[in-house]
Parts: C-alpha cells; structure tokens; sequence
C-alpha cells in the first residue's frame, strides 16, 4: 500500500504521512456511506437543518486550527482561513435555513389543471465529490451541506496535499452530531477514483478542478449515465471602461488578482483596459502590484503568501515565460528568488495576446494580464473572446450601462459591478463553455442532485 505526503510550500517541510487506500477499503467507504443515507432519507428536511447548524457551530469552535491547518498545508495566509471557516458556517446556516423551503413539495395541476399533481424533490444516494486544494474547507462544504440538506450521503475524495484539512473536517461534522458514516473521506489514487465514480452505489459526481480532468471525469461519469456538476476554472476578464473610476478600479483588481494568493479560479486574471483609461490604470495598477508585501502566511501583514507546491510554483514560472517569449512585457515580478519556500512575486504582463498562457489559459497564481482595447464595445469582445466562462467584472460609474453588458453580453455565469468577492451563499455559483455546467448555492445546489419526482393524483 502506497503512502501520501502532505508539505508546508512556505517552508517546504513535510507535515504528515497518508496511508493510501486500495479499492476495497474505498468501496467499502462508498457502502458505508449508502447504509447511512437509507436512515437519512428517512428525515424531515426541517429534522436535518438542527445537524447542519451544529456542524456551523463547531466550525467556528475550531476555527483557529483549521485556519493553521490550511497554512500549513497550502500557503494561504492565514487571515484568510479564518474568514474561510466563517463563510463555510454561514453556508451551513443558510442550507439550513432556506433548504426546507427549496426542497418543499409543489403541488401543481395535470390534465389541463382538472387534476391534482405533486412535484417533490426526493434525494438519490452517495455523492462523489471530487475536490481540489485551493480552499481545503470551503470547496468540500459547498458540496457538503447541499446534499445533506437534500437527504444524500456524500464521500470526498479531497487533494492529495490537503488531505489533513478534509479528515479534519469530518471529524468536527461527526463531532457535532452527523452520522458518522454520512460523509466519508476516501484518500485514492486516480484509477481508484475511476472505479468509484463506476460504482453501482454512487448515484453523481460533482468536481472542481480543471477543464482536462473535467473532461475525464464527465466523459467517465455520462459512460455510466450519472449526472454530474463541473466547475472547472477560467480565465476572468475585468473590464476598466471609457467611465471607470480609475482608483477604484486599480485598488479592487489588485486584491482580485491576489485574493487567496492567486489561486482563486474566479480571481481577476485578465486586465481588459480601454484606452481612454489604459496609462492612468496600468500605471497605478503596477505601482500598487510593486508594494505587495510577500511572507510568511501566518503574519498579520502578508499581503501575499506561497504557492501550494512546488508543481504549482514550476506551472505559473512556464506560463509566465513562454508569454514574455511570446511577445508579452513584464512591468512588474516575474522573477522568484531562490529562497525557501514556493514564493512568486505580484507579476504584470502588458502586450498579451492571444496565443500566449496569460491570455489563452488559467494562470493559478499572482499573475495579472493587461490587455489593451480601443472601446467599451472592444472589451467587451476580448472578454468573451476565451473559452472560459466563469466570473468577470466591469469597471465603471455607470452603472445602467454596465448592468446592460453584464445581464445581456457577458459570456459568464457571474459578472461583478465595481467589485470583487469570491462566492455568496445566496447567489448562484457556476459557469459555461469550459468553465464547467450546473450550479452551487442560491438554493441552486441543493437541487443538483435530486430525483425530481412527478406524482399524479387521479
């Protein structure tokens, strides 16, 4: 049996050894997980929602070491796990409170409304859920207190690198009560994922991660016609207009870019500037980029810590050059140091265009690309023009006219105003084109993965 070794990127010390499981002992996850859902279905969706707000409650009781944990497993800074644990309560709470009326039978008519009908959300099984490292708590719960809501088991398969961070959050769910055999942790290797996402019990498959193994992983799961919800990554655009206001629009791409040391898949990755505000951007924009403070993740005043691993590190430093090969200008970073730790600098690109990494793909890391456009109605289309379709967001003080562009010519599943956030438990999040289908929170998510059942009564 193989083992499974998670490391510290900012000090590139081991953290702890995994015993990998084989397929049995993951199978066997996979049933356990299935007896405990045919009690669970049984429950009131009211008689779920005390389990799911005990489950916040001890979040927030553990919320220091689960923020350590991540440091320690991922590099992120430290204040941000904090405020990552206390989104995962509120998802849990907002489940809670809002899951019994989003999953609330319909009553509706048949034949030509003569007839009454009933339309209810039944659950179907265990969930597998396949999750990456970027947010070790958040990107599992999401998955987590939706399905449990609808009445389903869920068994992880998290992040080789964070593994400490999913069995430590099964651990505090069966600490405030949940079954212990509703959410499962299984720690696999790929071709043992493949047999589980193959398995009779598993009823869907939900993952986050990149569009190949998206690719992978939807090919695998509609093989075996199970339903599936993808949330593979982009390229974001944030558009700065003719009307923006400038120092507002340069202070939020900053922490866009940099928002959970880049690696965010709805961080702000490409700059599309107009030229009536394209020198006044560019340069304030490179001048604050400049300034960021790059450390130790668990200091107070890092604004920017390391990459999760050394893998990550090597993948941002080939994009970057083969960009600047391409033709693009380095105004800023764009050369780490050698010192210990997976550490890269705040970097602008200028001068990207298509065919390059920064312009064409994800780059996970502190890497901005500025792309320069003649008018509103140009950077609209360089937005578009990828074949991601995750977040976005556009700059500028009127604000009718950016709704406009945003609800009818935004080729995303999510447009900021003058803004930047990462997710909201009350509003839709999920993308298109190879940013991946389906839809998590808003009341969206709990519905993903339910047997929408039409009864008809004589």
């Amino acid at each position: 049996m193989s083992k499974m070794e998670t490391i510290n990127p900012a000090t590139e010390t081991p953290i702890a050894t995994y015993e990998v499981m084989d397929r049995d002992s993951a199978v066997a996850k996979v049933e356990a997980c299935h007896a405990a859902f045919l009690d669970w279905r049984c429950k009131t969706h009211e008689e779920r929602a005390p389990y799911l707000t005990k489950i916040a409650t001890a979040l927030r009781s553990h919320a220091d070491d689960l923020a350590k944990l991540m440091t320690r497993e991922v590099g992120k800074l430290y204040r941000d796990g904090k405020t990552e644990v206390e989104l995962c309560a509120r998802i849990f709470e907002y489940t809670a409170e809002h899951g019994p009326t989003e999953l609330a039978d319909e009553p509706r008519t048949h034949a030509g409304g003569k007839k009454d009908g009933l339309v209810t959300y039944q659950p179907i099984g265990v969930i597998y859920s396949i999750q990456p490292w970027n947010f070790p708590l958040y990107q599992p719960v999401r998955v987590l207190a939706a399905n449990l809501m609808a009445g389903n088991g869920v068994v992880l398969k998290h992040a080789s690198i964070c593994t400490g961070s999913g069995l430590k959050l099964r651990e505090i769910c069966i600490e405030a009560g949940l079954p212990k055999d509703l959410f499962q942790v299984v720690v696999i290797d790929h071709d043992t994922s493949d047999d589980l996402i193959a398995h009779k019990l598993v009823r869907g498959v939900t993952m986050t991660g990149s569009d190949g193994a998206g690719r992978h992983i939807g090919a695998l799961a509609s093989k075996h016609l199970k339903k599936t919800v993808l949330e593979l990554g982009s390229n974001d655009a944030y558009l700065v207009l003719e009307k923006a206001d400038v120092e507002l629009a340069v202070k939020t791409s900053v922490m866009g870019r940099l928002f959970n040391n880049g690696e965010t898949c709805v961080s702000a990755k490409r700059f599309v500037v107009t030229d009536a505000v394209y020198d006044a951007f560019v340069d304030a924009f490179v001048e604050q980029m400049k300034a960021i403070r790059m450390g130790d993740p668990m200091d107070e005043d890092t604004q920017l810590g390391p990459l999760s691993s050394q893998d990550q590190f090597d993948t941002v430093k080939e994009q970057v050059t083969k960009s600047v090969t391409k033709g693009a200008k380095l105004l800023c970073g764009g050369t780490p140091s050698d010192d210990t730790g997976h550490y890269y600098p705040a970097t602008v690109l200028a001068d990207v265009t298509p065919g390059m990494p920064a312009y064409d793909d994800e780059i996970f890391g502190p890497v901005a690309a500025v792309i320069r456009a003649k008018d509103d109605e140009d950077a609209m289309r360089i937005a578009n023009d990828s074949r991601y379709g995750l977040g976005g967001g556009i700059f500028c003080q009127d604000e009718e006219h950016a709704m406009k562009l945003a609800r009818d010519h935004f080729d995303t599943g999510m447009v900021r105003i003058n803004s930047f956030g990462a997710a909201d438990p009350n509003m839709p999040f999920g993308g298109v084109k190879d940013s991946g289908y389906g839809r998590e929170h808003g009341g969206f998510g709990m519905k993903e993965f339910v047997n929408i059942k039409a009864i008809f009564r004589p």
